[in-house]
C-alpha cells in the first residue's frame, strides 16, 4: 500500500491542527513560520514573547507640550467660546515715563525771599505789642490776612470768588477786633467768628442761583480760607498772655527760617523728588525743619523764660508744620493742573505756600505756649 506523504506546512498537515496539540495537552512553543519576520514594517508596541527574541528597548516619550500642558491644567474657555490667553501671551504695555517738572531756581529764590520778609514783618510787629498797645500789631496781622485772602481765593477760585473774598475780609477784621477787645485772652471768641463767617459765606452762595449748583464744591474752599484768616488772629491773642511775645518770636523765627531754607535748598538741590509733578525735593523739607529748630534753640538760650530745650521743642513743631503746609500747597496746585484746570495768577500761586505755612504755624505756636510754658 502506497503511503501518502503530506508535505510540511500543508493545510492537511495534522501537526497544524489545534485538536492534535490539544489532545496531547501541549501547545507549540514555536511558530511553524519560524525565520519569517511578521513585523517587517515596524516593531510592536508591546513586549515580545519569551521565545521571540530579546525585549525591545523602551521608546522615549514624544517631545511635545503634553507634559507642560498637564502641569498648567486644562485650558479654560471664555464665555464667547475663545480660549483664554496663556500667561506667556499676557504682556502688559509699558507705562509711559512721566517727565518731572522743571525746578526754576529764580522762582525758588523769590519765594524764599518772600517767606523771609513775611517772617521779619510779623516778628517785628510782635515786638511793638505791649499791654494796652495791641493796635500796631493788629494792623500788621490784618495786612497779612488780606494777602492770604487774595492769594488763596485767586489760587483756588471758588464759585463765588468775590463773595468769598469779601466775607473772608470781614471775618479777618472781626477776628482781630475780638482778639484785641475781649477781656480774657482766649480762642473761644475767634471760634465763634470763624463759624459765623463760614455760615455767612455759604448762605451768600445759596442766595445766588448761579452759584447754588456748585455750592458743595465751595464749602471746603470757604472753610479753608475763613479758618486761615482766623488763625493769624491767634498771634494777637498770644501776645496778650505772659511770655507770649517771646513765644511768638521763637516760633515765627523758626517758621521763617525753615521756609526760607527749604526754598533755597530746592533752588540748589531739589533731590530726591517727592513727585514728578511737584517741583520740590525732600532735602529742602528736612533741612529747612532742622535749621529752623536749631535757630529756635539758639534763641531760647538768650530769651527770658526759655531754655534751649523748650525753645527747640516749640520751634520744631512750628517749623515742621510750616514746611509741610508749604509742601501740601505744592501738591494741591499740581493736582489742579493735572485735573485740567487753567493756571491761576502767577503771583498768587507762589505766595500761597508761605502764607499757608505761617497761618498753620500761628495756632501751633499758641498751643505749644499754653501747654509747655
Amino acid at each position: 500500500m502506497t503511503e501518502t506523504v503530506i508535505p510540511a506546512g500543508s493545510p492537511r498537515d495534522p501537526r497544524r491542527s489545534p485538536s492534535v496539540w490539544h489532545d496531547r495537552g501541549v501547545f507549540p512553543s514555536t511558530s511553524p513560520e519560524t525565520g519569517r519576520d511578521p513585523w517587517a514594517d515596524g516593531a510592536p508596541d508591546g513586549p515580545a514573547g519569551p521565545a521571540g527574541g530579546p525585549a525591545p528597548e523602551p521608546r522615549p516619550a514624544p517631545a511635545d507640550d503634553a507634559g507642560s500642558r498637564r502641569e498648567r491644567g486644562p485650558r479654560r474657555f471664555r464665555k464667547g467660546g475663545q480660549p483664554r490667553r496663556s500667561e506667556d501671551d499676557d504682556v502688559e504695555p509699558d507705562e509711559e515715563p512721566i517727565e518731572p517738572v522743571e525746578v526754576r531756581r529764580p522762582l525758588s529764590l523769590t519765594v524764599a525771599g518772600f517767606a523771609a520778609l513775611l517772617g521779619v514783618g510779623l516778628v517785628l510787629g510782635a515786638q511793638t505789642a505791649g499791654p494796652g498797645h495791641r493796635l500796631p500789631f493788629a494792623i500788621i496781622v490784618f495786612g497779612v490776612q488780606l494777602l492770604f485772602v487774595l492769594a488763596w481765593t485767586m489760587a483756588m477760585r471758588p464759585p463765588a470768588l468775590l463773595l468769598v473774598a469779601l466775607t473772608s475780609g470781614v471775618v479777618a477784621a472781626a477776628a482781630d477786633v475780638a482778639a484785641v477787645q475781649t477781656d480774657v485772652a482766649g480762642l473761644a471768641p475767634l471760634g465763634f467768628v470763624a463759624l459765623g463767617g463760614f455760615l455767612l459765606g455759604v448762605l451768600g452762595q445759596l442766595v445766588r442761583r448761579v452759584d447754588r449748583v456748585r455750592v458743595t464744591d465751595s464749602l471746603g474752599t470757604t472753610l479753608l480760607i475763613v479758618v486761615g484768616v482766623v488763625a493769624f488772629a491767634t498771634l494777637i491773642t498770644l501776645s496778650r498772655i505772659p511770655a507770649g511775645t517771646q513765644a511768638i518770636t521763637v516760633c515765627l523765627v523758626a517758621t521763617g527760617v525753615a521756609l526760607t531754607v527749604a526754598r533755597l535748598t530746592d533752588a540748589v538741590l531739589a533731590w530726591p523728588r517727592l513727585a514728578p509733578q511737584v517741583p520740590r525735593g525732600a532735602a529742602g523739607v528736612v533741612v529747612g525743619a532742622m535749621v529752623g529748630t536749631l535757630t529756635s534753640a539758639l534763641l531760647g538760650s538768650y530769651l527770658v523764660g526759655f531754655t534751649p530745650t523748650s525753645a527747640a521743642l516749640i520751634g520744631l513743631v512750628t517749623a515742621a508744620t510750616a514746611v509741610l503746609a508749604d509742601l501740601a500747597v505744592g501738591y494741591a496746585e499740581a493736582g489742579r493742573l493735572m485735573a485740567g484746570e487753567p493756571p491761576t495768577m502767577w503771583i498768587a500761586r507762589h505766595m500761597q505756600g508761605p502764607l499757608g505755612g505761617f497761618a498753620l504755624a500761628a495756632p501751633a505756636a499758641y498751643a505749644m505756649c499754653v501747654l509747655f510754658l
